[in-house]
């Protein structure tokens, strides 16, 4: 499936969520650019629709902030795993799936 979004938020206007609850879709797992708009907003989004969003902090991009100590990209991680739904790397998300995957075996 390809959507294509016009406004910050992936399900704003799009058919994502019904395509997603026809497909029983509770997790979500988010990656992308800019953290605090786009990623944020589609997350907080999901969140409010019942999915459990899972961000990957290592597979996002924040350009607001990237000279300063503390950038939006840390801020956002922060709300979101305080907030909205759960945070990971990449590499420790991919370690839980073999882990699942082989005990299910």
């Amino acid at each position: 499936m390809q959507f294509h979004k016009h406004r910050f938020s992936g399900f704003f206007e799009t058919d994502l969520d019904i395509n997603l609850k026809r497909l029983g879709t509770r997790y979500i797992i988010f990656t992308g650019c800019t953290t605090s708009v786009c990623v944020e907003s589609t997350i907080r989004d999901a969140m409010f629709r019942e999915y459990s969003p899972v961000l990957l902090a290592d597979s996002t991009g924040e350009v607001i902030g990237w000279d300063l100590p503390r950038t939006n990209h840390d801020a956002t991680l922060l709300l979101i795993e305080k907030q909205f739904g759960w945070v990971s790397s990449s590499e420790e998300f991919v370690k839980v799936l073999r882990a699942t995957a082989k005990a299910s075996a």
